[in-house]
């Protein structure tokens, strides 16, 4: 009797424990984080900015010229990522809660510095969210985050908008923690810069308000975890072409018929495959590059279904791709010495044991590696105005 008393007793704290909305917190109770910056203080101390979600601001007419700021960004430097939280913490009348944050910002300087230093926290904690954008700031990352949007009701839900538009290099966190983990390929992440964003029209004003936001102007590019430099935004096309990550793109090229007119062509699809060679000595590399487009705008007046003509801007848009990739790679290689498009991932898949004595030397070898390219270019329809679906059907 005894016994099945005590395992009553057992069963009902086990209850009381387990019951799902004993640790709940009320949306009252919390400070919902849309983005997080990291910069480097004085002291060799870390500067965690925080923008916080204010609910009535999300509304029709907050934000930008708004009656209600949307956001709310405030500052705390400590030893540490979690030292300047917790600092945070003890400063806010509310729970930090980081479910729904967007976008994380590492600050030019901290990102020379090394980021391993700062990776560290949003790695181990269970808070923070592994799917966030990655991105370093040109200049300090608090600016980027005292920016406002028009269009969204924060620059961190604006700057999560432009990463998954797919318009430039964007990363997540966890698939950056796998590039710092990897041998074969050094990290990049998306370059993010203050600009200068429209004029919104201001009530209580006489002259309407230019406002600042948030734009992606290129792609940052490490030396294992220490900022090497930048790539811009012709380049960071040129490195999507050949890490085989082009989602979408727009080229534009000289129309047939002359230089001063131009011709808009919209990639639909694309496939790149590199190929490692390695004869005990050398390496070498075998670059195929294979696209179709869509021409989308002719300021030309020539045929375009005349097979010529077309060939031509086949021929012309196959030029310009292999023209990107190779800006992309001479600027990695002759300025920064690093392999950013896995390479080496590929050159270990297919020389296993090779890798092996490589690997630890591995950007040495690959800015000396010989690239060869072979790029084909298929337009497959021109829109409404001489529709045609390919000249070899």
């Amino acid at each position: 009797m005894k016994k099945r008393f005590t395992c009553l007793i057992l069963l009902a704290v086990t209850a009381a424990v387990l019951s799902g909305c004993w640790s709940r917190k009320e949306m009252s109770e919390l400070a919902i984080v849309l983005g997080a910056g990291i910069d480097r203080a004085p002291g060799n101390q870390v500067m965690l900015t925080l923008q916080l979600a204010l609910p009535k601001g999300f509304k029709p007419g907050a934000g930008a010229g708004g009656e209600q700021p949307a956001t709310w960004v405030v500052s705390e430097t400590g030893r540490t990522v979690y030292d300047a939280q917790r600092k945070l913490a003890a400063r806010l009348s509310r729970h930090i809660y980081w479910d729904h944050n967007a976008i994380l910002v590492y600050g030019e300087d901290a990102a020379r510095q090394g980021i391993r230093r700062y990776t560290n926290f949003f790695s181990r904690s269970t808070q923070t969210r592994e799917t966030m954008w990655t991105m370093v700031a040109r200049g300090k990352a608090k600016d980027i985050l005292e920016t406002v949007s028009v269009l969204e009701n924060s620059s961190a839900m604006a700057a999560g908008c432009l990463a998954r538009a797919g318009t430039g290099y964007a990363v997540k966190f966890i698939n950056f923690k796998i590039m710092l983990a990897t041998k074969g390929s050094n990290p990049v992440a998306s370059r993010v810069e203050v600009v200068a964003s429209g004029v919104t029209p201001a009530p209580d004003k006489e002259k309407p308000v230019r406002t600042k936001g948030v734009a992606l102007t290129g792609t940052a590019v490490f030396r294992e975890d220490k900022l090497a430099g930048w790539l811009d935004e012709t380049e960071t096309k040129g490195m999507l072409w050949l890490r085989d990550e082009l989602e979408q793109d727009v080229v534009v090229l000289p129309s047939p018929s002359g230089p001063e007119k131009y011709s808009s062509i919209d990639i639909i699809q694309s496939h790149t495959k590199v190929e490692p060679q390695y004869d005990g000595k050398s390496v070498r590399f075998n670059v195929k590059i294979v696209t179709e487009g869509a021409l989308r705008e002719q300021q030309s007046t020539e045929n375009i279904t005349e097979p010529e003509v077309w060939n031509d801007l086949e021929n012309k848009l196959a030029g310009a791709i292999e023209h990107q990739a190779r800006l992309a790679l001479n600027k990695a290689r002759g300025e920064y010495g690093v392999d950013i498009f896995n390479f080496g991932t590929a050159f270990h898949r297919k020389y296993p044991r090779e890798w092996a004595e490589l690997q630890d030397r591995w950007d040495e070898v690959f800015t000396g590696a010989q690239v060869d390219f072979t790029v084909e270019a298929h337009l497959r329809h021109s829109g409404l105005v001489g529709r045609r679906t390919s000249l070899r059907e």
